[in-house]
């Protein structure tokens, strides 16, 4: 057995490439200090993740299956024990299964193969900044940015979890919030109501709530809220396609442009109604989507696939490889090109891709999954058939 296969059965080896951070570096720098042999075989494996990738494992197709069943029960119990009893399978093809799992796990029928010139390019957007507007001001904050309104008509701005703000926010009319793609934040409403807004969303809200009803308009993108319950005020969500009305609830609500508006009901109770349509009640794990009759499809979800942004991963059961491009893309800031006759579109995938402020992570997890290569160039990343 060839030395440098001892690392690919490293879970922490695994993670420093695929999930790296900080403390991984900082280990893996000084094991390499206190360790100068191992420092070839440390490159070779991690060209060996690089080069071979997931589809290339020597399992069949049933052992593949029963490692990736075994190593979900394995995690799900958190049993030391049972991972131990895993080890027969020791190979770099393990180690491979287990990044597939951590991250994104493809079945053995969602495999693609790329023509000879084919290729996918991603572009890097223009940065931009987030923007709150109250009157005729507008704040601009480089950072992601967590804001608390009041009841007596200030907010305290958040930036990077340290940097504090305190200003002064319109009473008479709404404000707005602008998160640009690669940018994300939330908003505690004065009421205790917390809002999640994902990459290119855009929010209109009230400094604090009078009268009978409490409402907040998406403009644009996506939101996860948690809405605070109060009988005698009734909470309403206005987006372009529908209105939502809030019983003390968590859901999300996805409004981008060029994709199916939708809502998620995580708990609680909410009804929806367009001006063509009656009013519709979801139920827990519940998905209505918008059609363009101006009616609603529901169906039964697994809540997390469209909420786990907000906690740092993306999860995803049978989804597309655009879909998936798609999501990675408004969350780096990234624009990809398909072509229209990329076969790439009929693939699909199942499992998480955690969000690492390293992209070169993400992109090479993508890579290892699809068997394709990527490189970066300037602004441009190019994915092509291996």
């Amino acid at each position: 057995m060839k030395r440098y296969t001892y690392f690919l059965k490293d879970s922490k080896f695994i993670r420093w490439q695929l999930l790296s951070d900080s403390c991984l570096d900082e280990y893996w720098k000084n094991f390499i200090e206190e360790h100068p042999e191992s420092e070839n075989e440390i490159h070779e494996a991690i060209t060996y993740l690089k080069n071979k990738g997931l589809n290339k494992s020597t399992l069949t197709e049933k052992e593949r299956i029963i490692l990736f069943d075994r190593i979900q029960e394995t995690i799900r119990h958190k049993k030391k024990s049972k991972l131990q009893r895993l080890i027969f399978f020791s190979s770099a093809a393990v180690a491979i299964l287990i990044i597939g799992f951590l991250l994104l796990y493809p079945r053995q029928e969602d495999k693609i193969i790329l023509a000879d010139k084919e290729h996918i390019m991603g572009e890097f957007l223009n940065s931009e900044d987030i923007q709150l507007i109250t009157g005729e001001e507008s704040m601009s904050f480089q950072s992601d940015i967590d804001v608390k309104l009041s009841e007596e008509g200030k907010a305290e701005i958040v930036q990077n979890n340290k940097d504090v703000q305190q200003i002064e926010i319109k009473q008479d009319q709404l404000n707005t919030l602008i998160v640009p793609y690669g940018k994300r934040s939330t908003l505690t409403l004065a009421d205790g109501s917390k809002v999640w807004l994902n990459s290119g969303s855009v929010l209109k809200f009230p400094v604090h709530f009078v009268g009978n009803n409490r409402e907040i308009s998406l403009v644009s993108g996506e939101m996860y809220i948690e809405v605070s319950p109060n009988k005698k005020m009734p909470f309403r969500v206005l987006s372009s396609d529908f209105n939502i009305k809030v019983y003390g609830t968590k859901f999300n609500v996805s409004n981008y442009e060029g994709s199916a508006h939708s809502v998620v009901l995580v708990e609680g109770s909410v009804s929806l109604q367009s001006s063509k349509s009656k009013e519709l009640f979801l139920s827990p794990s519940e998905q209505a989507v918008y059609s363009g009759d101006g009616r609603f499809n529901t169906q039964s979800v697994n809540v997390n696939q469209f909420i786990s942004w907000k906690n740092g991963y993306l999860e995803f059961n049978k989804t597309p490889m655009t879909e998936v491009l798609k999501q990675i893309g408004r969350y780096y800031n990234l624009s990809f090109d398909f072509g229209e006759d990329s076969n790439l579109q009929k693939r699909t995938c199942t499992g998480k891709i955690y969000l690492s402020e390293n992209l070169d992570n993400v992109m090479t997890t993508v890579s290892l999954l699809s068997s394709t290569k990527y490189s970066k160039i300037n602004n441009k990343i190019f994915i092509t058939n291996e």
